[in-house]
């Protein structure tokens, strides 16, 4: 394993117990192919709160989420949070195996998380919406 120093904000997050399995089975699966967004994920479900499937506030993002971010740039965003298979920016549906997805999912609205973009840039995002 590689040993990281975390330099960002970590908010606490909450994510169902289905979800909690299906991602960490995810992550670990994809940890050769996406070994940093693979970490990053599976750090997150360890820091996660695990809660019953019904027992998800509305206001946190969970997969099949449709989130409204701002980021640091300025910009607001709206995406669908997906698996791999279902990503589609056009259709702007996000994989959870990206950097952003990784960094969205648990997070509750008005929660900001700091997160690094495969180009090794920091970027933080403020959730605003979640539906």
């Amino acid at each position: 394993m590689r040993d990281v120093v975390r330099t960002r904000s970590v908010p606490q997050i909450i994510v169902s117990d289905a979800d909690y399995e299906r991602l960490t089975d995810l992550a670990t699966a994809s940890l050769e192919r996406l070994p940093e967004v693979a970490q990053e994920l599976l750090d997150e479900m360890d820091r996660a709160k695990v809660v019953e499937n019904g027992s998800v506030p509305a206001d946190v993002v969970r997969m099949g989420s449709t989130v409204t971010f701002t980021s640091d740039d300025g910009h607001t965003r709206t995406l669908t949070l997906v698996y791999p298979k279902e990503e589609s920016l056009d259709e702007h549906r996000i994989s959870v195996l990206t950097p952003v997805g990784a960094a969205l999912i648990g997070l509750s609205v008005g929660q900001s998380i700091s997160w690094t973009a495969r180009d090794g840039k920091h970027h933080q995002l403020t959730v605003t919406k979640v539906g």
